[in-house]
C-alpha cells in the first residue's frame, strides 16, 4: 500500500509538508484507542532472535529511528508501535531556533537519497522536555543534542550541558552531535581538544547522578581515516560509552542526479544510498581499532535488509533509518527484522548438526545408533 498509494500522495507534496502530515497523522493515531496497538499489529515483530543488549538496555530489536525525524519528541511512542526497537528524537538546542530559509529539503528520486539544510529546526528544550516527560511505555529513547547555531564554537560546551542536564531524567542515551549545520566550518568541531571541552563536563555532571545516561559521539562521514582514529582513540581513553556513525554528508560524487539539479539545489547534507558504503567502512574501521569493545550504532544509506547486514557485520551493534525509511515506507523495519530471523534461524540450523557431531565425539558414542536391519 504504501509503494502504491501512500509514497505518491506524500511525494505530491513539498518534503517537509509531508513529513508534518506523517507526525500529525501518528499523532492522530495515538489518539485513538487502540491506535498504537493496531500499528504494532501491522509493522511490529517480535522475536528473541531480535533482541540486544546494548549500554545495559534491553532491545526489542536492534533497527532505530534516527534523529531528525522526531526532533522535538513528539511522536515517539507511535513510531515505536511501527516496529522500531529505539528511537532518537532531536537534535534538540536549548533555544528554539527555525533554522535555514525554505525551500530547505530535496528529493533526489535516481539516487534514493535527501539533501537538506534545515539548521537543526526545532522547538527547542522546554518543549522537548514537554513531551519527553510522558510515559515511554517502553520505548527506549536517546536524545540528540546540539548547540544553537548562535552559540560560538567556544561557548558550545555550556549549550550541550544545560541540555544533558535538564533532559537527563527523561533521556535513555544522549547522542552529542560535533556535526553542525552548513554555515560552520566542521575541522573547528572535530579537533580532540574541543570534543573533550563538551564531554567532560557531560561526564563530571553523570558521576553526580543515581541513574546512569550512556552518551554517544555522532560523526560525519566526511572526516579523514586519521581524525575517525582520532575520535575512535577518544573513545577508548575517556568515559564515552560508543560513537554513531554516520551523519550526513556534504559530497557529492558519483550522483545520477544531474550537476545542473544539484547545483539549483545549492548545498546541504546528502544522505541515502550514496553513504551506504562509506558509512558501512568508518563503523568497520571504528569496530577494529576498538577491538569491538564499545558500542556502535551504524547509521547512513541503509536502503534494505541487505544493507542492515552489511552493518551488522562490519561491527555495528545497532542500526539507524531515516532516508531508507522515508524512500521504502514502514514496511522496511519489518523486512528488515524478519530477515535477521531468518538470518538467526539459518545459523542456528547450520550450528545444530555440528553441536551434535561434538557431542557425539565427547560421548564415544556413534552418531547413528539406530539397529541393523
Amino acid at each position: 500500500m504504501y509503494q502504491r498509494i501512500i509514497k505518491p500522495l506524500l511525494f505530491s507534496l513539498n518534503i517537509e509538508r509531508a513529513h508534518h502530515v506523517v507526525l500529525l497523522m501518528l499523532r492522530i493515531f495515538g489518539l485513538i484507542p487502540g491506535g498504537r496497538w493496531l500499528l504494532r499489529k501491522c509493522y511490529a515483530v517480535e522475536h528473541p532472535a531480535l533482541e540486544r543488549e546494548v549500554f545495559g538496555m534491553r532491545f526489542a530489536n536492534p533497527v532505530g529511528l534516527a534523529a531528525g525525524f522526531d526532533r522535538n519528541g513528539e511522536a515517539f511512542r507511535e513510531l515505536a508501535a511501527l516496529g522500531f526497537g529505539f528511537i532518537e528524537v532531536g537534535t534538540v538546542t536549548p533555544r528554539p531556533q527555525a533554522g535555514n530559509p525554505r525551500p530547505r529539503v530535496f528529493r533526489l528520486p535516481k539516487d534514493n537519497a535527501i539533501i537538506n539544510r534545515i539548521g537543526l529546526s526545532n522547538r527547542g528544550l522546554e518543549t522537548a522536555i514537554r513531551h519527553l516527560r510522558r510515559p515511554h511505555g517502553g520505548v527506549i529513547v536517546g536524545c540528540n543534542i546540539g548547540r544553537n547555531t548562535s552559540t560560538p564554537a567556544e561557548n558550545a560546551p555550556a549549550d550541550y550541558l544545560k541540555l544533558f542536564r535538564n533532559l537527563y531524567q527523561y533521556a535513555d542515551y544522549f547522542t552529542v552531535n560535533i556535526s553542525c549545520d552548513n554555515s560552520c566550518r566542521e575541522g573547528t568541531t572535530h579537533t580532540r581538544e574541543h570534543i573533550l571541552q563538551i564531554l567532560n563536563p557531560l561526564f563530571d555532571f553523570r558521576r553526580g547522578q543515581n541513574q546512569y545516561r550512556p552518551v554517544m559521539l555522532k560523526i560525519s562521514p566526511d572526516m579523514t581515516d586519521e581524525v575517525i582514529d582520532r575520535i575512535t582513540d577518544v573513545l577508548m581513553e575517556t568515559p564515552l560509552d560508543g560513537i554513531v556513525a554516520t551523519n550526513g554528508s556534504h559530497g557529492r560524487e558519483g550522483l545520477k542526479t544531474s550537476r545542473t539539479a544539484l547545483e539549483k539545489i545549492g548545498s546541504g547534507r546528502l544522505s541515502g544510498a550514496p553513504l551506504t558504503g562509506r558509512a558501512v567502512e568508518i563503523v568497520r574501521r571504528i569496530h577494529t581499532r576498538s577491538g569491538g569493545t564499545y558500542p556502535i550504532i551504524g547509521v547512513g544509506g541503509l536502503m534494505s535488509a541487505d544493507d542492515v547486514r552489511a552493518m551488522l557485520d562490519a561491527g555495528a551493534d545497532l542500526v539507524q533509518l531515516y532516508t531508507g525509511y522515508i524512500y521504502e515506507g514502514p514496511g522496511l523495519v519489518r523486512d528488515v527484522c524478519r530477515a535477521l530471523i531468518a538470518d538467526a534461524e539459518r545459523k542456528a540450523t547450520r550450528t545444530a548438526p555440528d553441536a551434535a557431531s561434538d557431542a557425539g565425539e565427547t560421548s564415544g558414542k556413534p552418531q547413528d545408533s539406530a539397529p541393523n536391519a
